[in-house]
């Protein structure tokens, strides 16, 4: 493999691209900020630049999709699919998606063959845009890795950010938990979907499951400060957007084992622990 075609050049796609740099020898990607241009090496087109983008499809020796799909679906499995299969490559595609795809399981562990699937309106779309690359890749004869991906947090969007911007909140709801993942992690699973050519869809998040008010906690005490006042989701759910409050409406477990087994995976931070420590100490 030799070119890298990024759909959606942001956080996850970004930290891949700095880890593992010498995986390509081009790499293009696509944004809607045009101060991104030309970033790190990455020839960056914007979103509405279709014929450059499209002669890049055609040359994109593996892809790596994490836009999010709109109300009208897929921004590129639809549109990309004549330039894609008119480039005749073979290379695996890797799609980000989100654990958003399940519905609640009441706390219980599910992992990707008995996931209870989500009735959201965001949720439907996203398995409805897993499902458009999974149909697109099976036409082209290329494999492709559906990433579900936990609360992505990393340098810069953790709560230890939050704490010092004076964002963070501990709200507070017996029973409910949360799976999370590092942004490095994340671009492990990346470059192991790519390496091994991995076809189906796998969980990716961390090994414990935790209340949203651990990590701004565990992060208040590396700081040495104290963490802000617990708030009753009764009383929070007030101020929410339907948004927040559709992923507050939710509670399940989600395991792992395939990401270490299938895709041979080992966590460099297997809880928010691990993660918030390595950022403390990094000064990030």
């Amino acid at each position: 493999m030799t070119m890298l075609l990024c759909l959606g050049y942001g956080y996850c796609a970004q930290r891949f691209v700095a880890r593992h740099p010498c995986d390509f020898t081009r790499i293009v990607g696509t944004t809607r900020d045009s101060a991104r241009r030309a970033a790190d090496g990455v020839e960056v087109l914007e979103a509405g630049e279709a014929e450059a983008l499209a002669k890049a499809a055609e040359m994109a020796d593996a892809v790596l999709v994490s836009a999010a799909p709109g109300e009208a679906g897929d921004p590129f499995a639809g549109p990309l699919a004549p330039a894609l299969e008119a480039g005749g490559r073979r290379g695996p595609i890797v799609y980000l998606s989100t654990i958003g795809v399940y519905g609640s399981s009441d706390g219980a562990w599910i992992d990707e063959t008995d996931a209870p699937p989500s009735t959201s309106a965001r949720g439907v779309r996203r398995l409805e845009a897993e499902g458009a690359w999974q149909q697109l890749g099976a036409r082209l004869g290329r494999p492709v890795a559906v990433l579900r991906l936990g609360g992505i947090y990393g340098p810069g969007r953790n709560a230890l950010a939050d704490l010092r911007e004076g964002t963070a909140r501990c709200i507070e709801r017996p029973g409910q938990v949360f799976n999370r993942i590092h942004v490095d992690d994340i671009a492990t699973a990346i470059a192991a979907a790519f390496r091994t050519g991995f076809s189906g869809v796998v969980n990716v998040v961390d090994d414990e499951p935790a209340p949203s008010c651990a990590p701004v906690r565990h992060a208040a005490a590396l700081l040495g400060i104290a963490p802000p006042p617990s708030v009753p989701y009764e009383v929070a759910v007030a101020t929410m957007s339907p948004m927040a409050r559709s992923f507050w409406e939710e509670n399940r477990r989600v395991r792992n084992d395939r990401l270490r087994q299938g895709l041979g995976v080992t966590l460099t931070y297997p809880s928010y622990r691990e993660g918030l420590d390595a950022i403390h100490a990094a000064g990030a």
